[in-house]
């Protein structure tokens, strides 16, 4: 069929087969994330998956670029890159003092990047699937918004290597390899995989006469090994050791990319963490999946707070020098233990496969904030401490030949102990609870339609400032009903795949990020963010992907998502707080879309080039400062010739201006009085380069 050629062309080049060749069988995309694998076309639920051949395309190789072109998807940034992650306008978009539960959970390899998205690099991974919608049965606390799932290319008994080198402008240098195989025959294979990705970043300093104040230098280590101890019993490790140590030094009084700050800021972590999975087949009708993680991580973000220098402003203008730094040292530890039933497990008359498992975890997080105010230190410390215990099962009941009921359901006991140096302490506890019912009808192989109810649940949490009222210190736990109705389908002799998605969702106890500004003694402003649970929200919308192969040479590609969201009611313990009633929520943009296409030009040669945009979108609840829509062009030439295919690759090739975080309601400028202003950190502008790789 046509749908065979374009769609697998990275498994093309790894294998050094000629880019057309026409006898090589498209396998099913299978998606993981759920407690049983299913191909992409029986799995129900808005799901959109990103196999290999676009996570090797350069055009859009971060984590940020490539989330950017999934429908209702969106990312904050405040940072060297996206530490936060919106899906349908549910997701963080800062943190500073207090501890934050993620809405978005982030998982690689079976370990949980949920607050380290900075941690997230794209080199050697096989697939990205991202869940969107509430996934309280499955992943719990983590899932309220939904959750990506990452997976690295894992051993096999056949020796694989890949080497590839980047160039590209802004100084971009980058390097990797990858090398897997059998370690010990018919026993244990082995995969280890090495990136170096270095970049001066697009902004300048023009104080101090740098070009690298906003630098990137990354380091990701990988390895997984598998044992084969019987044909019932198969252990996984996966291993990661991560080193970033980046700059920050975004934010210009004028919202261009010149900064003038005379202390520019990091933004860094160091993390190491394994997953061990064991699979044991119990006996024909059941095997059992033990799962245990730990990592531990490193984080500093630090910025120069005034984006100044001291002498840059006269005195009588009241300038500040402030320096603010977070030091955080964060540790977890996962355990999962599930019994799945197998093809002659079912019961209830042989008609429903069953999941039964329980889960705990326990996360610690020390926070050091070193603060210099006028050349004057200041230290504040707090200790967070997370424990979660949850049962969780689901039942897949075939009804009839084509019909199946979908129930699941998730217990889950939150424990929380915060205090800090300032002498709040506050300790909490409930029980959480998560679920979703389902119908999937299965019209034929090609055609399956579905509709499903989810709740998920985000836990309360604490606000460290001890300048806040009593009744702002906490908040409550959030819930989200979510309804989702779906098609998948295949047609014109498998030349069109799509997946279209309608969802409708309501937000209960809306934990809402607001904040306090003021000014101190010296007229010098203030800020004091907290979070609320401030709302009542409703959102609906839809999701489309589609592929569509007209020609053996031709791959058409397309997603379209639209969004609408609004505030029913909004209320803030600060009665200053400005008035979100009738809105739409932050990173809520009405529209994304992503259109292109890739075309083989002779036998080795693939043009690939796409379009993506979005709707403008208020870059916080508390105040009215919106992004300006924008429109991406990307493209990459790609050239094979035996085992090396070299690559030459451009992102906003329209050098368009975009925006990845904002301040609005916000004064830091002495010239003008501190009046209130909006502050943009600006999106990247044209790169370009070229990757060279050798696969064997």
């Amino acid at each position: 069929m046509k749908t065979k050629t374009l769609s697998i062309i990275a498994t093309i080049m790894i294998a050094n087969n000629t880019l057309l060749a026409t006898d090589i069988n498209l396998d099913p995309v299978v998606v993981s994330s759920d407690f049983r694998e299913a191909t992409l076309s029986r799995t129900a639920g808005a799901v959109s998956v990103i196999g290999q051949e676009e996570l090797i395309d350069k055009a859009s190789e971060n984590f940020e670029d490539v989330i950017a072109q999934t429908p209702n998807v969106n990312f904050t940034s405040g940072a060297s890159r996206a530490h936060y992650i919106q899906i349908r306008g549910i997701g963080e978009r800062s943190q500073f003092v207090s501890p934050v539960n993620p809405s978005v959970g982030i998982m690689i390899d079976g370990i949980d990047f949920s607050q380290s998205a900075l941690g997230v690099t794209l080199f050697d991974v096989a697939q990205m699937e991202i869940l969107k919608g509430p996934q309280g049965t499955t992943f719990g606390t983590n899932g309220l918004a939904g959750v990506v799932n990452i997976q690295s290319n894992q051993a096999t008994k056949e020796t694989e290597a890949h080497a590839e080198v980047t160039i590209g402008n802004y100084n971009r240098q980058a390097a990797g390899v990858a090398v897997g195989g059998t370690l010990i025959k018919d026993k244990l294979l082995g995969r280890l995989s090495v990136y170096k990705n270095t970049s001066d970043g697009f902004m300048k300093n023009s104080y101090l006469n740098r070009t690298d104040t906003q630098n990137i230098d990354e380091l990701t280590v990988k390895s997984q090994l598998k044992w084969l101890l019987s044909d019932k019993h198969t252990i996984d490790l996966n291993l990661i050791h991560l080193d970033v140590d980046n700059g920050y030094d975004a934010f210009t009084f004028d919202n261009s990319r010149t900064s003038t700050a005379d202390n520019p800021g990091t933004d860094a972590q160091k993390t190491d963490a394994f997953a061990l999975k064991s699979t044991y087949q119990i006996n024909p009708k059941m095997h059992l999946e033990s799962k245990l993680s730990m990592s531990k991580s490193d984080l500093e973000y630090g910025y120069d707070e005034d984006w100044s220098y001291v002498g840059q402003f006269a005195a009588d203008l009241y300038p500040y020098n402030y320096v603010d730094t977070y030091l955080r040292d964060r540790k977890q530890i996962d355990g999962d233990i599930r019994l799945i039933s197998d093809k002659e497990g079912k019961i209830f008359s042989n008609s429903t496969d069953w999941t039964l498992g329980i889960y705990a975890r326990n996360q610690q997080e020390d926070l050091t904030r070193n603060r210099l105010k006028e050349g004057v230190p200041s230290s504040f410390t707090s200790d967070y401490e997370t424990n979660n215990l949850a049962l969780y099962g689901q039942l897949d009941s075939a009804l009839s030949d084509r019909f199946t009921l979908v129930t699941g359901l998730r217990v889950e006991k939150w424990d929380a102990s915060y205090h800090d140096s300032k002498n709040v302490k506050i300790d909490t506890d409930e029980v959480l609870t998560g679920g979703k019912i389902g119908i999937k009808f299965q019209q034929d192989e090609k055609h399956m339609h579905y509709i499903m109810l989810s709740r998920g649940y985000k836990p309360g949490g604490v606000n460290a400032d001890e300048t806040l009222s009593a009744n702002a210190k906490d908040y409550d736990t959030e819930t989200l009903w979510n309804i989702e109705a779906g098609r998948n389908l295949s047609v014109l002799d498998d030349t069109l795949l799509g997946r279209i998605n309608l969802f409708y969702g309501q937000r209960r106890d809306q934990q809402v990020k607001s904040s306090v500004v003021g000014k101190d003694e010296k007229g010098n402003p203030t800020f004091t963010d907290y979070i609320a649970n401030a709302a009542k929200t409703h959102y609906y919308g839809l999701e489309l992907e589609a592929d569509y192969y007209p020609l053996e040479e031709l791959h058409l590609f397309s997603s379209l998502g639209l969004l609408k969201s609004e505030f029913d009611t909004y209320v803030d313990p600060n009665p200053k707080a400005y008035k979100a009633e009738g809105r739409t929520p932050a990173q809520s943009p009405e529209y994304q879309y992503n259109v292109g296409f890739d075309y083989a030009l002779g036998e080795n040669v693939l043009f690939k080039t796409n379009l993506e945009g979005r709707d403008s979108y208020y870059f916080s609840n508390r105040h009215a400062a919106k992004s300006e829509s924008y429109n991406l062009v990307n493209s990459s030439l790609t050239v094979l010739d035996g085992k090396w295919t070299a690559t030459l690759w451009g992102r906003n090739l329209a050098d368009a201006d975009y925006q990845v975080r904002g301040f609005g309601s916000f004064g830091n400028n002495p010239a003008k009085g501190y009046a209130t202003e909006t502050y943009t950190q600006q999106g990247a502008p044209r790169t370009f380069g070229l990757t060279v790789s050798y696969d064997y």
